[in-house]
């Protein structure tokens, strides 16, 4: 892993039928390693994100504790009047975390 300042890792996600996260399950950054999955609501990760937490996209390498596979950064974005979540070169007025796999 790099020397990146990093809050949280999202390993998988959930949609609505509107295209919207639901759930997000991450590994967050407790002092110097990180926490068991968690699940996170929308409103939950979002409130995150608008703190100023820094989550990627990522993995873990199995038996390798607290390395991770990283990927894009996530971020929020106004499309159309309301607030994305997205990673990488997210387009469109839905959620979009194209690495991420469902849960």
């Amino acid at each position: 892993m790099t020397s990146k300042k990093i809050d949280g890792i999202i390993e998988t996600a959930r949609y609505d039928p509107e295209g919207k996260i639901s759930l997000v399950r991450v590994y967050e950054k407790r002092g110097s390693t990180f926490s068991d999955l968690v699940l996170l609501t929308r409103e939950q990760f979002i409130s995150k994100l608008r703190t100023g937490k820094k989550f990627y996209v990522g993995k873990r390498i199995p038996y390798q504790a607290s390395t991770f596979e990283l990927g894009d950064p996530v971020s929020t974005a106004d499309r159309s009047g309301f607030e994305v979540v997205i990673s990488g070169p997210g387009r469109g007025i839905h959620d979009y975390l194209p690495d991420v796999p469902l849960f």
